[in-house]
């Protein structure tokens, strides 16, 4: 369950956005590229349409990691994803 300092009933879109920022660190497009992509993925949350929870769980899902039991199904060709 997610801190309840960060979800969306307890935050202002700039906080979220701050939040977003100082969590993820660079955010100026190293990892060729794919950093933006990341940052982007995050929008629902700093705009108030998903718990970063939500967004996270997405993420993992997508780059092949099994949330219910913490195996890795297959790695991303990017190096944030260990």
């Amino acid at each position: 369950m997610a801190s309840e300092e960060y979800l969306i009933r307890n935050t202002t879109q700039e906080q979220r956005k701050k939040i977003v920022q100082e969590s993820l660190g660079v955010t100026d497009g190293l990892c060729d590229g794919c950093m933006q992509g990341i940052i982007d993925r995050y929008d629902d949350y700093i705009y108030g349409r998903k718990e970063l929870e939500e967004i996270n769980a997405s993420f993992m899902q997508a780059y092949g990691y099994n949330i219910d039991d913490g195996t890795e199904k297959n790695r991303g060709s990017c190096g944030l994803v260990e």
